[in-house]
């Protein structure tokens, strides 16, 4: 192929779409009801390809460390037990998760995903440890399922203010899921927390459009009809992958 039909090419490729709220929240409601994807079904595929997401970014081999500790906070609604089932699979994967649960979700699926991980043997902590105990107590990563696209960042309330106040401060590596915790879905933040990572999940938030870090894009099984209605020009996943790195 000469270099010209390349650049033609490259020029007619539409750029990726960064939804709104709005078309988030529609894309995963048309997901749940016209093509009966379970809501259990969607967070263990999201889940999983988290839990990939920081085997790619953090392998074990760069870890330093026989077996690299991960923790992994979870708030009370959809991204909290997102971080479970990323929790449960890096289990697996061999790295050693500890999780910090501090509102459990009376929702079944939720208290579902949350035996699963007790029976992994994954510990769940009482109390978030302090910036000082983050360091010393070496965990080498802490990924932030804490807030997700539903969240209105005016209305954080105790405990997860606090909990972004100390993630602030953290020199560790963070990793966010779908939208760091604390941003608007549709800006990013200039004072919330600053993940070294993000994993978007189904198709990328306005938020995230010039994030600096390392960026990764988890949303292979969306139904063709639903990319072209809404015009998501997802990349050309690698392989078999479930996710690319944008």
């Amino acid at each position: 192929m000469n270099h010209s039909s390349t650049e033609a090419e490259a020029e007619t490729t539409e750029p990726l779409r960064y939804l709104s709220k709005v078309e988030a929240a529609a894309i995963e409601t048309e997901l749940l009801k016209d093509y009966r994807f379970g809501q259990q079904q969607l967070v263990e595929i999201w889940g999983h390809a988290c839990a990939i997401a920081i085997t790619k970014a953090y392998p074990l081999s760069s870890m330093g460390k026989k077996q690299p500790t991960v923790l992994v906070v979870c708030g009370p609604d959809q991204n909290g037990s997102i971080g479970l089932v990323c929790a449960r699979h890096l289990r697996i994967f061999e790295y050693e998760p500890t999780i910090y649960y501090p509102k459990r979700s009376s929702h079944s699926l939720h208290q579902d995903f949350t035996v699963q991980c007790e029976k992994m043997d994954i510990p769940f902590l009482s109390y978030l440890p302090t910036e000082v105990q983050l360091i010393n107590d070496a965990y080498n990563l802490v990924i932030d399922a804490i807030l997700g696209p539903e969240t209105d960042p005016v209305s954080i309330k105790e405990p997860y203010s606090g909990i972004l106040v100390t993630l602030k401060q953290v020199k560790i590596p963070i990793a966010s899921v779908d939208v760091p915790s604390g941003w608007d879905v549709e800006e990013a933040s200039q004072d919330g927390i600053n993940p070294e990572v993000l994993i978007s999940l189904t198709a990328p938030k306005k938020c995230a459009i010039r994030f600096p870090g390392k960026h990764f894009l988890a949303g292979r099984f969306l139904p063709y009809d639903i990319q072209k209605k809404y015009d998501l020009n997802l990349p050309e996943y690698p392989g078999t992958d479930c996710l690319i790195e944008l």
